[in-house]
């Protein structure tokens, strides 16, 4: 004879029944029902101050958790909540730990959902069509391959469209820009923005990976890689692994603020939130894949040596 349940349960359940007024059942007998031992059950018992302390210890590393998890705004899953709770001095928490706390209180980070929408219309025909020079090795050096690609944005009185230059080493967004048209000068101000900004860092074997969309094949975007020499390379038509980093790199930044975007009632505000996620991105965001550290740390990880996080010895 036996209760289907655990045996903590089924001791938390005897210990009631006892208290109640008017039992006359006794310990051994419940037991016996419940098909566990009176021993197991005398154990539970004089064990109380311990469960009681793990609990205690076990809220107040989900405070923690919950704060990092709430870190600047933006929703982050077990791998990402450890990557915050290396930047604070003092706390040490594994991902193994992180996930059962957040399974024990109920917290959920929102899992990747399939992409609504298709990609950009293809292109249109055009002979401008550049060879696929990187042939999906994005990972070559820092600063060598340079994925680029326009996304759609909605918000509460339309959409607007968010052109980006990525890191393909280091993952970090080093120029973008958010407009209103689909005219091919938004994508010709992002490379001047990364000119700009990062020319120092680039020389005549940058690679700018785009697919065939009619903003890359155009004459002035052609034009403006070549006078900044660099190397143009184009994915295969209808090719999306060609250049799968830059996917993705959308599909994370649309799942943790697509829904705060629609919410935006002005271009102004989309802009705001956009400048503030690409923040967060490049100084903040840890990525697994990256030491553990967010894309800029990471970067200057490569130029310094120095890692930023203390280091631990495994127990």
């Amino acid at each position: 004879m036996g209760i289907q349940a655990a045996p903590e349960v089924k001791f938390a359940i005897i210990r009631e029944t006892t208290m109640c007024d008017g039992n006359l059942l006794k310990i051994s007998t419940l037991c016996r029902i419940a098909g566990v031992s009176r021993s197991g059950y005398y154990n539970w018992c004089a064990s109380s101050d311990v469960r009681q302390a793990r609990e205690d210890a076990d809220r107040s590393d989900f405070d923690l958790i919950l704060e990092a998890y709430r870190f600047r705004g933006y929703d982050k899953g077990a791998r990402g909540i450890h990557m915050r709770l290396l930047h604070e001095p003092g706390i040490i928490m594994n991902v193994k730990k992180i996930r059962r706390l957040m399974r024990k209180f109920g917290l959920r980070c929102q899992i990747r959902k399939a992409n609504p929408y298709r990609r950009m219309a293809r292109a249109l025909a055009t002979s401008n069509v550049a060879p696929n020079v990187v042939n999906r090795v994005f990972r070559q050096a820092p600063r060598k391959v340079l994925l680029t690609d326009i996304t759609y944005l909605f918000f509460g009185n339309g959409k607007c469209y968010l052109s980006t230059i990525l890191d393909a080493f280091t993952h970090e967004v080093l120029a973008y820009q958010v407009s209103l048209s689909l005219k091919v000068d938004f994508v010709l101000d992002t490379v001047d923005q990364l000119i700009r900004e990062h020319g120092a860092s680039l020389d005549d074997e940058t690679i700018v990976h785009s697919d065939q969309g009619c903003h890359y094949t155009s004459c002035a975007f052609i034009q403006k890689l070549r006078d900044a020499t660099f190397v143009q390379s184009m994915s295969r038509r209808g090719n999306c692994w060609d250049n799968a980093p830059q996917e993705s790199f959308f599909g994370h930044m649309k799942d943790e603020i697509a829904d705060l975007i629609a919410e935006c009632d002005t271009f102004e505000a989309v802009l705001a939130r956009v400048d503030d996620w690409m923040d967060y991105y490049n100084n903040d965001r840890g990525q697994w894949n990256l030491l553990k550290l967010a894309p800029r740390e990471y970067y200057q990880f490569l130029l310094t040596g120095v890692y930023p996080l203390p280091v631990y010895p495994k127990a």
